[in-house]
């Protein structure tokens, strides 16, 4: 199967969106509590898990029009997005490691897109 275009940007914002999450998730743990009643209060992890979900639901359709092979490779694009927002709205550090990883990861990215 051909795998479409329109599936890598769908999985692409699939994977931005669970990056979100992430970053919700995260914001919501320093308040992070099993109580019930605290946890229904905590905005961020709902709001986290339900872009976990969101991002989940969109990836669905996309393997249904491509190749899980070709696919896939993208969703690891959510290791390059929590990064960037870590760094934007946590104020977390970078090093020069980190950011090769990310070089990396989008060289990786690319020569799969390059060969679908």
């Amino acid at each position: 199967m051909a795998t479409e275009t329109w599936a890598i940007f769908v999985v692409l914002l699939a994977s931005f969106i669970g990056s979100i999450g992430a970053l919700m998730v995260k914001k919501g743990a320093a308040e992070f509590s099993l109580n019930p009643l605290k946890l229904i209060r905590n905005y961020h992890v709902i709001l986290g898990g339900l872009l976990y979900v969101l991002g989940t639901v969109l990836f669905v359709p996309a393997l249904k029009h491509g190749d899980l092979s070709v696919l896939y490779p993208f969703s690891s694009t959510s290791y390059v997005w929590v990064t960037l927002l870590s760094i934007f709205f946590l104020k977390e550090g970078m090093n020069k490691e980190k950011w090769v990883g990310i070089a990396l990861i989008v060289i990786g990215v690319t020569f799969i897109g390059l060969g679908s």
